[in-house]
């Protein structure tokens, strides 16, 4: 069961591994190592600057900006061991502040695992075998060996864009989508919008270092727009570099800006881990 907890906790950190950013400008593009793999935009002409700047500017207009957010949802996994067993993740989300997530084993129907994560630190409860683990996000940074933020998470979680970086080498509009690669400092990201409503459907990750095999895919799907958000409730993620891991992540209940707590108490009897 110690599995379960370690593998949700961090393919999410995995999965979200960089630094992000809301594109605020289009800088002058730049060719990424692997050249075969994109066309650089002739950004000289006034119309390729326009569809870029139309197809960013309807991007940030999907962005969901929230104050809080809880959602029920129920993870499917897969590993190189094969299927792992289902999980029920319970999400509590105060925007730049607080992650509150509680893990039950779906099987059992019993809480085992209840994590908190803040700006600056990791708090998980070991339920079943009474142990808390303290640590920073610093740390997972080490353990995973990728660099990664708070507000990667949070976006990961709510359905915002990840990853986006405003040096765009590739953009290709045709009537059902419209795909655009960026190159950033440590991946380049090849993403595809649907072309009525600029809705995000896919992203496609890979590592700037030729040296490492790092790739993710994230795929969004199911949109609903039931409190005035366009939201995803449905994402697939797939993260493959030595080993491969895929997660289905199924939202069954979620609202946003509703009263929420994330009080999080760790028994005096739980053992320090």
């Amino acid at each position: 069961m110690k599995y379960l907890s370690t593998l949700f906790v961090l393919f999410i950190l995995i999965c979200l591994s960089y630094s992000c950013k809301t594109v605020k400008q289009i800088n002058k593009a730049i060719a990424p190592k692997d050249t075969s793999a994109v066309v650089i935009i002739d950004q000289s002409k006034a119309d390729s600057i326009l569809m870029i700047k139309n197809t960013i500017d309807n991007l940030n207009r999907n962005y969901i900006d929230f104050k809080t957010f809880n959602a029920k949802i129920k993870v499917d996994y897969e590993d190189n061991k094969g299927k792992q067993p289902d999980v029920t993740a319970i999400v509590r989300i105060i925007k730049d502040s607080a992650i509150w997530i509680s893990l039950t084993a779906s099987f059992l129907n019993v809480e085992i695992y209840r994590v908190l994560i803040t700006k600056d630190s990791v708090i998980l409860l070991n339920k079943r075998d009474k142990e808390v683990q303290y640590r920073s996000l610093d740390y997972l940074q080490e353990v995973t060996q990728i660099p990664f933020d708070y507000k990667t998470l949070q976006d990961l979680l709510i359905g915002n864009p990840v990853f986006i970086d405003s040096n765009i080498v590739y953009y290709k509009k045709t009537d059902d989508q419209i795909l655009f690669s960026m190159v950033g400092l440590y991946f380049k990201n090849l993403l595809t919008l649907s072309s009525g409503n600029y809705f995000l459907t896919h992203s496609k990750l890979d590592d700037v270092d030729i040296a490492r095999s790092r790739t993710a895919d994230l795929t969004y799907a199911d949109y609903e727009n039931k409190s005035g958000f366009n939201f995803s409730t449905y994402r697939e993620i797939t993260v493959s570099e030595k080993n491969r891991l895929d997660i289905r992540m199924n939202y069954k209940q979620y609202e946003f800006n509703k009263e929420l707590s994330v009080s999080f108490n760790v028994p005096k009897n739980y053992i320090p881990k």
